[in-house]
């Protein structure tokens, strides 16, 4: 009996001693999870929006540096470009229905043919932007800088371009029907055979302004001024007068 008990324990000795883990010392859901937040956190800290909107993996880059890039018949509807540096960059027949293009440097860009229906550019630099045949119906750009942009056939229906600056622009055969252009600057402005049908012109400066041949039937042109300008042919009918100042400088009740 004693050699069989002697025999077991030789056994039991024999081998390593078996370690026992602290379950305290086990990772838990709760640690797992922080850490995996920590990871993402980390990811999200090292992604360059930059790259990713260069890449196409986002739409969104607000105040972004897009300087000279191009965007060439893109389509980046409802993009978020707020404030964005957009300065001479190509959107030549890009889709940007819905943008949010408030504050943007658009100076000198590309936006012949862009579809820009509904985008907001509220504020937006668009010194000598190219805007030709472009598409603003219903857009907002309310004290935007669009001195020496060149838009000519371009859409603006039903836009609201109040206290905007357009001093020098040309608008060609542009349509503005029902847009709303109360308090703009349209200071040599060449607007022939422009289309302002039911457009509200109210204190809107146009000095000098060239709308030979223009149609502002239904428009409101209490307070505007065409002091010097060329209203040679334009249609009037049914126009709103109110101290309005013609081209001679005789202003009209």
């Amino acid at each position: 009996m004693s050699e069989r008990v002697a025999s077991r324990e030789g056994r039991v000795g024999c081998g390593a001693p078996r370690a026992r883990v602290s379950r305290s010392l086990l990772p838990t859901p709760y640690s797992l999870l922080a850490i995996a937040i920590m990871l993402l956190a980390a990811g999200a800290a090292r992604a360059d929006p930059r790259a990713d909107f260069l890449a196409g993996l986002t739409r969104n880059c607000p105040h972004c540096d897009l300087s000279g890039a191009s965007f060439k018949r893109h389509d980046l509807a409802g993009a978020d470009l707020t404030g964005a540096n957009l300065h001479q960059a190509n959107f030549h027949d890009a889709n940007l229905a819905g943008a949010h293009l408030a504050g943007a440097d658009l100076t000198e860009a590309n936006l012949n043919k862009a579809d820009l229906r509904r985008a907001d550019l509220s504020g937006a630099h668009l010194h000598e932007a190219m805007l030709y045949a472009a598409n603003l119906d219903a857009a907002r750009l309310v004290g935007a800088d669009l001195t020496d942009a060149l838009m000519g056939t371009a859409r603006f229906t039903r836009s609201d371009l109040t206290k905007s600056i357009l001093r020098n622009v040309d608008l060609r055969k542009a349509r503005l029907d029902g847009a709303m252009l109360a308090d703009a600057r349209l200071i040599g402005a060449e607007g022939e055979e422009a289309s302002l049908v039911g457009a509200d012109l109210t204190d809107a400066d146009a000095s000098g302004a060239n709308f030979r041949s223009a149609n502002f039937a239904r428009a409101n042109l209490a307070g505007a001024s065409f002091r010097k300008g060329d209203l040679f042919d334009a249609h009037l009918d049914d126009a709103m007068f109110g101290d309005t100042t013609m081209p001679d400088g005789s202003t009209r009740p």
